[in-house]
């Protein structure tokens, strides 16, 4: 009875919608360099590579940061006004 009870709690504890995408533009914004997409997965360890570049695509297509090179290694560069934000 007692691990139901907690299986029904843990399964009631969900992040809020849109919480890792933050946490993704939280890392990008206060990074105080050019990064990869490994820098933002050692600062966002609770969010997918796939989460991570789909954040950074979108943050791509508004202009916020700008990708140079491909590949897994290829550096992503912060672009325009990007001023800390936290």
């Amino acid at each position: 009875m007692e691990f139901k009870e907690f299986e029904e709690r843990a399964s009631a504890i969900v992040s809020p919608r849109g919480s890792k995408t933050e946490m993704v533009h939280h890392a990008v914004h206060t990074i105080g360099r050019d990064f990869t997409v490994a820098d933002i997965e050692k600062k966002c360890p609770a969010v997918s590579r796939d989460m991570i570049r789909t954040v950074l695509k979108t943050m791509q297509k508004t202009g916020e940061v700008e990708c140079m090179g491909r590949g897994p290694g290829a550096l992503w560069k912060k672009k325009g006004n990007t001023s800390k934000r936290g």
